[in-house]
């Protein structure tokens, strides 16, 4: 009798249960602020396209979207958190490629990834550039070539920045070493700002970055772009040759994405996909994702996670090729 009732008890409770959590998320986000973590410092593409995506997502949600910068590991300590965070809507992550770049690395050095893909749910891409060779303008380094010539005549090469160990600002220029055959020394920082102040302050010689990162910079005479790793001229900056109009046979996007734990209830990620699609139409978002350097890129969910299939396995493979770099 007793076993009877405490199934009959669990039934009921099971019974409530389940129309008591539909309410919550269609309820969801309740007033309750949502925070967008960005695993990157101010002053980076993915701090670029994430603020006034959350702003529009607050808008279309009616919600608090709070962007919070949690740099460190080249962006592994934010996407980790993001990964650990609960799956109820209330944590996202607006981040760029290095998503897949960072897992390849652990395995490769043999440590336990931090995180792994099939830990988020992706919502939306908005951005996906080729990033850009840059330099200071006041150096005599006018083409790709006078750049290449130089490091090649220099022991050990110039100075270069990066958002930190196989990011996307890493990755990139290791794959043009490696093709035309010059030695850098790679300086990793937090994120992509604090290494264009650097390329800016002439404590490194030169950064691949994305064009949101750099543009301004570059309209204002401050830095010069020698070269893209696009497959086709950039709306950002159309006199720049692409490193294959040059001879150099590689290729890299820096793409920015919008992701939840995988997990999130689907009437959520259905909210979520779209609220983002208005935002990547939304006059202000495109307005200041676009005057930074970055055209709107849009792919909704399902396009994205088939996109980010195809990307994250060419990272894999470029990173095997790079091998260990401490």
């Amino acid at each position: 009798m007793q076993r009877r009732e405490l199934l009959l008890a669990s039934l009921a409770g099971a019974a409530l249960a389940t129309p008591l959590a539909a309410r919550a998320q269609a309820a969801w986000p309740e007033g309750k602020p949502i925070t967008m973590i960005v695993p990157f410092p101010p002053g980076g593409v993915a701090d670029t396209v994430g603020r006034p995506v959350a702003e529009a997502l607050a808008r279309e949600l009616k919600a608090t979207v709070i962007v919070e910068n949690r740099a460190g590991a080249g962006g592994g300590l934010g996407m980790a958190a993001a990964a650990r965070a609960p799956a109820d809507g209330y944590t996202l992550l607006m981040t760029l490629s290095s998503i897949s770049i960072l897992p390849e690395a652990d395995l490769l050095f043999g440590r336990r990834p931090a995180f792994t893909l099939n830990q988020f749910r992706p919502i939306a891409r908005f951005t996906a550039d080729p990033t850009v060779l840059v330099v200071r303008a006041d150096t005599p380094w006018k083409t790709l070539a006078d750049f290449v010539a130089d490091a090649k005549k220099k022991t050990g090469g110039y100075n270069y920045g990066s958002s930190g160990n196989y990011g996307t600002m890493h990755v990139p220029m290791e794959m043009l070493k490696a093709s035309a055959g010059f030695p850098m020394t790679h300086v990793p920082f937090t994120g992509a700002g604090p290494a264009v102040l650097a390329l800016l302050g002439g404590q490194i010689d030169a950064v691949a970055s994305g064009p949101a990162s750099v543009a301004q910079h570059i309209r204002a005479g401050k830095l010069r772009a020698l070269a893209h790793w696009g497959d086709k001229s950039l709306v950002a900056l159309p006199e720049v040759p692409s490193l294959r109009q040059l001879g150099q046979p590689v290729q890299f996007a820096q793409w920015s994405g919008l992701f939840a734990p995988a997990g999130t209830p689907e009437p959520i990620v259905q909210r979520l996909r779209e609220a983002a699609r208005k935002a990547a139409t939304d006059a202000a978002v495109v307005q200041t994702i676009t005057k930074a350097g970055s055209p709107i890129e849009y792919l909704d969910a399902q396009e994205f996670q088939a996109y980010w299939d195809t990307d994250a396995k060419a990272m894999a493979e470029a990173v095997k090729r790079i091998g260990k770099v401490e």
